[in-house]
């Protein structure tokens, strides 16, 4: 009976999760929450939010939906929360790097092209980001930092909150009525001259 725990104590001791230092153990954990996050921007870019799902990430990622949930107790609700959420970080990154030694009105076009390039290159989260339920808190006081930063981005170079709103709104209209074919693509530049030059001074 010794001998056999004994045994038991040495296997265990032996096992790779056993020997993993916890800064490992945090590592794997984050590279499987990117890895699921991967997969589920790579499915909904290629066949929309509707196909992504819970079983079909955990098969895409080789994992079992438990270690799935593990990571996102919400499931595909929190998958796409954060996705959306890191979109917005990726889009005021996208936003604040264009500006610099820039003129108003050049600074305008860039932020311009900046988002409306973002919106088309990822289409998926840029979705998830403004169409799906995601539960964010947008217009609202002390709501999510990836917002509030997201929203400055833009008023950094246009001024006050409402005309910031006015733009956003414009260049959200823009990517729509391009991606429906209902404006041509190729007279962007047209359009965002157009507009830069409505906001400046």
């Amino acid at each position: 009976m010794a001998d056999q725990s004994i045994r038991q104590s040495q296997t265990y001791k032996q096992s790779p999760t056993y020997l993993q230092s916890p800064a490992k153990q945090r590592t794997r954990t984050e590279e499987r929450r990117l890895n699921i996050l991967a997969a589920a921007r790579e499915r909904a870019d290629r066949d929309g939010w509707a196909a992504v799902t819970t079983r079909h990430l955990a098969e895409a990622i080789g994992y079992s939906q438990p270690v799935l949930y593990g990571h996102f107790p919400g499931g595909k609700s929190e998958i796409m929360r954060t996705v959306a959420l890191d979109g917005f970080v990726e889009l005021t990154d996208r936003c604040r790097s264009v500006v610099a030694g820039k003129a108003e009105k050049q600074s305008i076009a860039a932020v311009a092209h900046s988002y409306l390039d973002f919106a088309d290159e990822h289409p998926a989260v840029y979705e998830a980001m403004f169409r799906q339920p995601i539960e964010a808190r947008f217009a609202e006081e002390g709501n999510e930092e990836e917002l509030r930063d997201a929203f400055d981005a833009l008023a950094v170079v246009i001024g006050d909150p409402i005309s910031t709103e006015v733009f956003w709104g414009a260049l959200h209209g823009i990517g729509l009525l391009e991606r429906a074919g209902r404006m041509r693509f190729e007279e962007r530049e047209k359009r965002i001259d157009e507009l830069s030059a409505r906001f400046v001074g």
